[in-house]
């Protein structure tokens, strides 16, 4: 079946629109999508124009983004806009639906015009179907949140309901507390003790700093802390660190920098003395953040590097008058974060039908069902193989 990017690609746009219903990323003007941004119902740092235009250009399996945009009235002001792909673009399904594109970090609610939420939403449905797809898939999307409401609200004017394909539910932090309180609160004095007993371990290898970079010239070198941390451990021996894709690399370097520029970046970095012991990427829209990466040296482990800088973030982003609330994008009862950051975000793949009893629904859903259990099958096997790798010894020479 033809892809449905490429069919929209080909077909001419109606007098009417302004654009096709489908158009690159790149057709987009960044002043209407900056300030799309500044005004959303929702926020969502990985669909910043900066970030996303990044991804799209050059990540790994994650290039060449179209957008579905949506504009208030006749007018040409942009109030709405979803990346896409089609779904055999994202997942290998020839059937004609269109999938929300993933931003390498793990949320992708639209960008919906907070004065023009539900006409927003309509808009981007309208668009979707006129791109020919029977259904939109929302994949990591917040299932709470304004966004996924005024897609309800917009559905249900049309007698359509949306379908929870599946969900999680993922840690977030309320920032509006006081940060050691929280901690204390979620951790408890015990583990608090243990945790300041490594850290004055940790002080043994030189003075423990907590580092904050925001400026572009700054940015730049603590992102390449960053990514050496990556790919000194676990990820690097997986070869799925940031540095070790030449994409990869090229939109980390673009996105971090570009996004410094108007204050929506910062990488957070603890050091033993001048020793990088660990260091985090973390995204700021709105009054929210995103805590997307985290890289640590493992040869400091014993001393929970990963969880002193969380404990230091937590602070910071607490202290920060700015921030109310950070979602830690990470998955779901995920070790490190969940202890720490006790608030909690449910998330989900939503399949939303675009007209009423169409039967070509019914078989994309088959579809997504019958990959869904593949892919968890395929995902145990990979898990005992490692479990299996773990507990095997070495044969003997």
């Amino acid at each position: 079946m033809v892809d449905i990017a490429h069919q929209a690609a080909i077909n001419p746009a109606s007098t009417k629109d302004a654009m096709p219903a489908l158009a690159p990323l790149t057709a987009i003007e960044p002043s209407q999508w900056r300030a799309l941004a500044q005004r959303v119902a929702e926020p969502n740092g990985y669909y910043l124009p900066a970030w996303e235009l990044a991804v799209s250009a050059t990540a790994r399996d994650r290039t060449g983004a179209s957008a579905l945009t949506a504009c208030a009235g006749s007018s040409t002001r942009l109030i709405g806009l979803m990346p896409v792909v089609s779904l055999w673009r994202a997942w290998k399904i020839p059937l004609p639906a269109l999938v929300s594109a993933h931003p390498y970090g793990t949320l992708c609610s639209p960008l919906l015009d907070r004065d023009a939420s539900v006409e927003a939403a309509t808009g981007l449905l309208q668009r979707a179907r006129a791109a020919g797809a029977h259904a939109l898939i929302l994949r990591d999307v917040a299932l709470d949140g304004a966004a996924m409401m005024s897609i309800k609200t917009a559905l249900g004017r049309t007698g359509l309901t949306p379908r929870v394909l599946s969900s999680y539910i993922r840690a977030c932090l309320d920032a509006t507390r006081d940060g050691d309180e929280l901690l204390h609160q979620a951790l408890g004095a015990k583990k608090v003790k243990e945790l300041r007993r490594q850290r004055h371990r940790l002080e043994e290898h030189g003075a423990i700093s907590f580092d904050i970079a925001r400026k572009v010239g700054e940015i730049k070198s603590a992102l390449e802390t960053f990514l050496q941390l990556e790919a000194s451990g676990w990820k690097g021996r997986r070869g799925t660190a940031l540095v070790q894709d030449a994409g990869d690399a090229t939109f980390i370097r673009r996105a971090v920098p570009a996004l410094a520029e108007t204050a929506q970046c910062e990488i957070v970095t603890l050091r033993a003395g001048a020793t990088p012991v660990a260091a985090g990427i973390v995204l700021r829209h709105q009054d929210r953040a995103f805590f997307f990466k985290l890289g640590i040296d493992e040869r400091f482990a014993k001393y929970s590097p990963g969880v002193q800088l969380t404990l230091d973030l937590t602070r910071h982003l607490c202290a920060d008058p700015f921030i109310a609330s950070a979602d830690s994008t990470a998955s779901a009862d995920h070790p490190m974060i969940n202890p720490i950051w006790r608030g909690r975000i449910a998330i989900g793949d939503v399949l939303i039908p675009l007209r009423r009893n169409d039967p070509m629904v019914a078989l994309i859903h088959a579809a997504l069902i019958a990959r869904g259990v593949a892919r968890d099958a395929a995902r145990q096997a990979i898990h005992r193989l490692r479990r299996r790798a773990r507990t095997t010894p070495p044969l003997a020479r």
